[in-house]
C-alpha cells in the first residue's frame, strides 16, 4: 500500500511540474519495477507492454474511428448538422443554443472526440448566435458543454480504451453510452430553457423555418445518419466487430468527403497526418498508463483496498459516492483521459468486488469525466474555446458552463440510481 501511495504521489508531482502524463506514468511504473525486480526484468516488462499494446488488434479501432471523425469534420458535416437542428429549434428562446447541443450530439456520433466537437462547433455555431444577439456566456457555454458528449455517444475512443483496460465488450459499452448521451442532450436543453426563462435576453428567438426548409436541411444530413446507423447498428446486431465497424466507418466518411468535393491530395495528406499524430498521442498515454497499472497491480494495492472495504462492511453505495467525489476532485486538475487511465486500475477491482456492473461503471466514470471537461480550473473544453474565441474571456466561458455541469450532476445521479438507463440496450445484444 505504501509503495502505491508513493507512486501516485510521484505521478501527481511530475504532472504538476509539467512532465507529460504519459511519460510521468511510464517513468514511475518503470522505476517501481526496477526497484522491485531489478533492471533486466523491468526493461523486459516495459518492452513487452509496449509491443503488445502496439500489436493489439482491438486497439486498431482507435485510429479508424479517429480517421472517420476527421474525414467527417473536413466534409463540412458539422455545419449541415447545425443547420438541420437550427431549422427545428432556432425559433425558440435559446433555440440556437439548443440546436448547438443537438448538433454536438449528432457530430459526436461520428467523431468520438469532445475537444474536436467543441472546436468544430465553435466555428459553426458562434457566428449565428452572435448575429441574433445571444450572450457570449450562453453561446460559449452551450458549445463547451455540448462538446463533452463526444466521449460518451458512440463511437467513443475513451470507451474503447476503458473496454480494453478492463476487458469488457466494446460493442456493449457503445450501446450502454447511447441512452445516457441522449439524456445528456435533454438535460442540457433543459438547462438552456431555465437560463432563458430566468433571463430572456440571454437567448432571443431567431427566425422560424417552414416545413419545406426543415425537410431540405434534414435531407443534407442523411449521410451522417446513415453512417451512424451502419456503424453502431452493425455492432449492436453483431454484423461486424467494433474494429470492422471502424474500417467501414472510415471508408464511408472518406466517401462522403469525396462526394462533397472537400478533398484533394494536400487535404488528404493533412487528414492522415492529423490522424497519425492523434493516434500516437493516445497510444503513448495508454502505454504509460498500462505500465503504471501493472506496477500498481504488482503491489497488490487494488485487491488490498477491496479486502479492507469488504471487511469494514461499508455500504457499497457509500463507497461508490466516495469514488465519484474523488473523480470530481481529480477532474479539476487532471485532463480527462489521463484521469481515467490513472484511476481505473485502482477503482475497477473495488467496484467489481462490490458487485457493480463494469459496463455500467464505465458509463458512470465517463459521465464524471464529461463534467471534468467543463469545470474549473482545468476544463479542457473551456480552454479549447478560449483559444478559438479570443475575444471571449475564460471567466465568461466558465460562467456559461456552470448551469450545464449542474445539469450533469443531476444526470450522473440519475444514471447511478437507475442503472437500467445504461444497461437496457446492452442487455438486448
Amino acid at each position: 500500500m505504501l509503495e502505491s501511495a508513493i507512486a501516485f504521489a510521484a505521478v501527481i508531482l511530475l504532472v504538476f511540474v509539467r512532465v507529460p502524463i504519459a511519460f510521468s506514468m511510464a517513468l514511475v511504473g518503470a522505476t517501481g519495477f526496477v526497484i522491485a525486480r531489478g533492471w533486466e526484468p523491468a526493461f523486459f516488462i516495459i518492452g513487452e507492454k509496449a509491443r503488445r499494446s502496439a500489436e493489439n488488434y482491438e486497439l486498431s479501432v482507435v485510429p479508424l474511428f479517429i480517421l472517420m471523425g476527421v474525414f467527417v469534420g473536413r466534409a463540412g458535416m458539422s455545419g449541415k448538422l447545425y443547420a438541420a437542428s437550427n431549422a427545428f429549434l432556432g425559433h425558440l428562446r435559446g433555440g440556437l443554443a439548443m440546436a448547438t447541443v443537438v448538433a454536438c450530439g449528432g457530430f459526436s456520433a461520428i467523431c468520438g472526440s469532445s475537444l474536436a466537437t467543441a472546436a468544430t462547433m465553435a466555428k459553426v455555431a458562434m457566428p449565428p448566435m452572435r448575429r441574433y444577439g445571444y450572450s457570449d456566456r450562453l453561446a460559449a457555454g452551450s458549445i463547451a458543454a455540448g462538446g463533452t458528449l463526444g466521449i460518451l455517444i458512440p463511437p467513443s475512443v475513451i470507451l474503447v480504451l476503458y473496454g480494453i483496460m478492463v476487458r469488457q465488450d466494446i460493442g456493449k459499452l457503445f450501446a450502454a453510452g447511447l441512452l445516457p448521451g441522449l439524456v445528456g442532450i435533454l438535460f442540457y436543453m433543459g438547462a438552456i430553457r431555465f437560463m432563458v426563462w430566468w433571463k430572456p435576453e440571454l437567448g432571443p428567438a431567431a427566425d422560424r423555418s417552414d416545413w419545406r426548409a426543415r425537410m431540405r436541411a434534414l435531407s443534407k444530413v442523411w449521410g451522417v445518419l446513415l453512417l451512424f446507423i451502419v456503424v453502431i447498428g452493425g455492432i449492436y446486431w453483431g454484423v461486424f466487430t467494433p474494429t470492422e465497424a471502424g474500417g467501414i466507418g472510415a471508408f464511408g466518411a472518406f466517401t462522403f468527403a469525396l462526394l462533397s468535393r472537400q478533398l484533394n491530395w494536400r487535404r488528404l495528406f493533412g487528414i492522415l497526418a492529423e490522424t497519425a499524430v492523434t493516434t500516437s498521442m493516445l497510444f503513448f498515454v495508454l502505454i504509460g498508463a498500462l505500465i503504471f497499472a501493472d506496477y500498481i497491480n504488482e503491489t497488490d494495492m487494488p485487491n488490498q483496498l477491496a479486502f479492507v472495504i469488504q471487511s469494514m462492511e461499508v455500504p457499497r453505495m457509500l463507497v461508490l459516492l466516495i469514488i465519484l467525489l474523488i473523480y470530481l476532485g481529480l477532474g479539476c486538475v487532471f485532463e480527462s483521459l489521463s484521469m481515467l487511465l490513472l484511476t481505473v486500475p485502482v477503482f475497477v477491482p473495488i467496484i467489481s468486488a462490490l458487485g457493480f456492473d463494469l459496463i455500467w461503471f464505465g458509463i458512470v466514470i465517463v459521465v464524471v469525466t464529461e463534467i471534468s471537461l467543463i469545470t474549473p480550473p482545468i476544463g479542457m473544453n473551456v480552454f479549447v474555446l478560449r483559444g478559438i474565441l479570443r475575444d471571449v474571456t475564460t471567466g465568461t466561458i466558465f460562467a456559461g458552463v456552470t448551469p450545464f455541469w449542474i445539469a450533469d450532476i443531476f444526470r450522473l445521479t440519475l444514471i447511478v440510481l437507475v442503472p437500467w438507463i445504461s444497461l437496457f440496450l446492452p442487455s438486448l445484444m
